[in-house]
């Protein structure tokens, strides 16, 4: 099916078949198999759609990397911060290491050290969002009283999403719930 946008911009139908054809593409291809020519075929819209809506194939892989992360990365609240913890680094693990979008962020993250004016996007535009949604739980934690009102929770953060994107990014190992977990329980602990 061709998708087609109006005279008041995008059609959100071929918006979403452009990111879903980049995800897949990524997935099956590798990022150096991406192209634009590729996802405008996968998608079912012309090149110049394409062009006149992103600048590169980067900015749809980073487009669709916001969607998935807003849609899957929201923490829940369960009124418990172990709960809460332990649920948020689990779905985090999952995500980055089995679905799509977690290739799609691995594959940018790779990119970024290759290319500093995507690293800086990455960082200030994405995994800032990232960070904010890591944030959740401390902060509601705090608000009840769980954890300490003087909590530093940036450093909170660090000590329980680095070793997840660790194991991601550099050593390829796996992150099972078992690791998760006790990640969460060092830091209530500790």
């Amino acid at each position: 099916m061709r998708h087609t946008g109006n005279r008041h911009g995008r059609s959100e139908a071929a918006r979403q078949a452009v990111l879903e054809a980049a995800d897949d593409l990524l997935t099956e291809r590798g990022f150096a198999g991406v192209t634009i020519e590729g996802i405008a075929t996968r998608a079912g819209v012309a090149k110049q759609t394409i062009y006149r809506w992103w600048p590169s194939k980067v900015d749809i892989l980073l487009e669709a990397f916001a969607d998935d992360m807003e849609e899957h990365l929201f923490p829940p609240d369960h009124g418990n911060v172990g709960d809460d913890l332990r649920a948020h680094l689990h779905r985090l693990a999952l995500f980055l290491t089995e679905s799509d979008p977690g290739e799609v962020f691995r594959a940018l993250a790779g990119q970024a050290q290759h290319d500093p004016v995507l690293a800086a996007r990455l960082r200030a535009d994405y995994l800032s969002r990232l960070r904010e949604h890591d944030r959740v739980p401390l902060q509601g934690a705090v608000e009840r009283g769980e954890l300490p009102a003087d909590l530093d929770i940036d450093l909170a953060v660090d000590q329980l999403v680095g070793p997840i994107y660790y194991r991601v990014l550099v050593t390829g190992d796996p992150v099972p719930r078992e690791f998760t977990d006790h990640l969460v329980a060092r830091f209530l602990h500790d």
